[in-house]
Formats: structure tokens, sequence, C-alpha cells
């Protein structure tokens, strides 16, 4: 039985991974500043990250949600601690696609609308609904086709009130700052107009901080920079650091039923064991602080490179996009062959996508920036 050839594949074989570090099998060693698309936030098999899954496994690696998972409860409590949402509820999936399929039936669910507001250059997965409300066309199937949703263009607040005002609206989802979508930062004018009109018109607004979210950006969600709050948060990536783990956090406005939502594999043992070494590694360690540290140094460093090869350096911490003039496919493949760097693409072929761990330090910037200096000469 051959694989399924569904994803373009780099000729190499990675046996060892460490924080930032990455090894092949020849040996070979590469610098990490993609964390295979944002989701490693604490590094690379970190102590504690192995200490708690290799004991959870010892004990029970998983039953269903139909008996008491006491480490769901002890992880609502420490993401509440960690990300300043103490009066919301939690409710655990595997995935961020899974994240926004729920999040965006809950809101169907609260208000009885059915249409969805999303923006150009958005991505919210593959599944269902969420690939629906994904504005790449080549992934949505006939089957996945709906009438149900709306794009708006990406900080037209004007094209925002009158898509409201032409349609039922069930929900809003956005993300702060657009992943896949090019680092594409939304304004804190725009962001507040969504919360507005949500509000006038009983529909609810969901943050999709699968990237964006975990720390990345120097505070827990990326919406938090702008001081508005969603009714609906979803997390993925970055909460498991490689475990396939999701969750939603859900605000007091949501009233659960039994049945209303559901998953087999969402919040078992295993999985909260890896969300635990990831929130308490954050907390300890402060890691969403030196998020924005890090970020703050690499950003204003890559901006003292402005040349004509790049044109702008978006983001917020370690959330990263450099804009260069051409396509950044032989810059990107200079940095892996070279370099020995992995960094990651975007929808427009323009942009290096830089998503690496939390734990990064000033030594490793320096040396991704001395890195990059090489392959723009």
């Amino acid at each position: 039985m051959k694989i399924f050839d569904v994803y373009p594949i780099n000729n190499i074989n990675l046996v060892k991974a460490k924080d930032m570090t990455l090894w092949d099998s020849e040996q070979n060693q590469y610098m990490d500043m993609y964390g295979g698309h944002a989701v490693i936030s604490i590094g690379h098999t970190s102590d504690r990250y192995v200490e708690y899954l290799t004991k959870q496994l010892s004990d029970i690696g998983f039953y269903s949600n139909s008996v008491i998972i006491d480490q769901q409860n002890q992880l609502a409590e420490k993401l509440a601690r960690i990300s300043g949402k103490e009066d919301y509820s939690l409710f655990m999936c595997n995935s961020g696609a899974e994240a926004n399929e729920n999040a965006l039936k809950l809101a169907s669910f609260h208000n009885g609308k059915k249409t969805v507001i999303s923006f150009t250059g958005g991505f919210h997965g593959r599944t269902s609904l969420a690939v629906s409300a994904t504005d790449i066309p080549s992934i949505i199937a006939p089957v996945n086709e709906t009438d149900n949703v709306v794009f708006v263009e990406y900080n037209n607040i004007e094209q925002l009130t009158k898509a409201f005002d032409e349609n039922d609206v069930t929900a809003v989802i956005v993300e702060a700052i657009q992943g896949v979508g090019g680092i594409m930062v939304a304004t804190t004018e725009f962001l507040e107009a969504i919360r507005v009109l949500c509000d006038s018109h009983n529909a609810i607004m969901i943050s999709d901080c699968v990237q964006c979210g975990c720390g990345r950006t120097g505070k827990y969600f990326a919406l938090d920079h702008s001081g508005v709050k969603a009714d609906i948060y979803s997390m993925a990536k970055g909460i498991g650091n490689g475990f396939p783990v999701g969750a939603i956090m859900i605000s007091p406005k949501f009233t659960a039923k039994h049945g209303m939502l559901g998953t087999t594999f969402g919040g078992n043992h295993l999985a909260c064991a890896a969300a635990l070494a990831v929130v308490d590694e954050m907390s300890e360690k402060g890691l969403v602080e030196n998020a924005q540290i890090m970020g703050d140094y690499l950003i204003s460093e890559l901006k003292k490179l402005a040349s004509s090869k790049i044109l702008e350096i978006r983001g917020i911490g370690l959330m990263i996009g450099i804009v260069l003039a051409e396509n950044s496919q032989p810059y990107r493949a200079r940095l892996l062959s070279d370099e020995k760097i992995f960094v990651g693409s975007a929808s427009d072929n323009r942009i290096i996508r830089l998503l690496p761990s939390l734990t990064i330090t000033k030594d490793s910037c320096d040396k991704f920036l001395e890195s990059f200096k090489n392959i723009l000469k």
C-alpha cells in the first residue's frame, strides 16, 4: 500500500528533536523556525512534556467522556488562569478544524440562525463547515459548498456592516492574525466593529486562535491585544505541543445540554497530560512573555534588513511574516538546504512565515538573522 500523495514532501527523514533543534536520519542538524505549523510551543520533547505523558500512559491513557476525567478539570482551571477567561467553560476535541466546527455549531444552536460571516484570506480547517468558511476554493469539495457562509474583505468595516444588514447572521469567525492568509493583522477598529455588530444583531463572535493563540503573540490570545472579548475562542496546535488536542473556550452566555456537542477522543487522559505539560511550562517559565520579547527583537532586526528584496515585515510576537518582492520558494529552499533552517510559506507565495517555539532565545534569533542575511546576498 502507498501513502495517498497529498503533501509536497522535503526529502528529509527527521528522527530526533530537542527544543528548537531537529536531526535527520543522516545526523544532519536543523533549526526549527516553523514548529510544524505553530504546533511546537514549548520546544520539542521538553523534559516536562515527556515526563507528564510517560507517567500518564503508565497509569491510564484513555477512557471516554462517560466517566470523570479529573485532568480536564485541572486543565480548565489552569487555562482560565493563564488566559484570564475565568468565567468561561471548556470543551475539548482533537484539532483546530473540530474546534471551529463545534464553535460554529454552538453559535447556531444558541441563536437558531444559519449565516456565518468569514473573511478573505481566512483559514479555519478542512472539515465540513470549517472548510466552507475557509477562503481557499481549491480545498472546498462540492459537498462542502453552502450558501450559509458569506465572505467579507478582511479589515473592511463597511463591507462587514453591509453583510450584517443583508443577512440573518449566526456568527462571525475571525483570526485576529491570519496565519495561512499571510500574517495579516486585524485592526483594533475592525475587531471592535465585529463585537458591536454581533451584540446588536444577536450574533456570536468566534475568535479562531488555532494558530494565533496559546501565547504565540505575547498574549494568550491574539484578540487580547485589541481589548475585545469573543464569545468563543477556538484553540489547537500549540495547546498540545504535538499531541492532537483541540478546544473551545465558551462564554457564560451559553447553556450546555447533554448531547449538544460530543467527541470520542477529545479530552482523554493522555491529551490532557500533554496540554497540562504545556500550560505548566508556559506559566512557570514565562513563555508568553518571552514570545513578546523575542518577537519584538526579531521583528525589529528584520525591519533593519529592508531592501528591494523585502517589502514588509508583518506580525506580533512570534507570529511573523517576511514579505518578499518575489516568490519566496527559492529563499525557503536555500534556508533549508544551505542553512539547515525550517521556515514556512503562506497562501501568498511571496511570504516566509516564522512560527518558532516560544522557548526561542536571543542567540537563536541571531543565528536565524545571520542565515537569512546569507541567503539574501
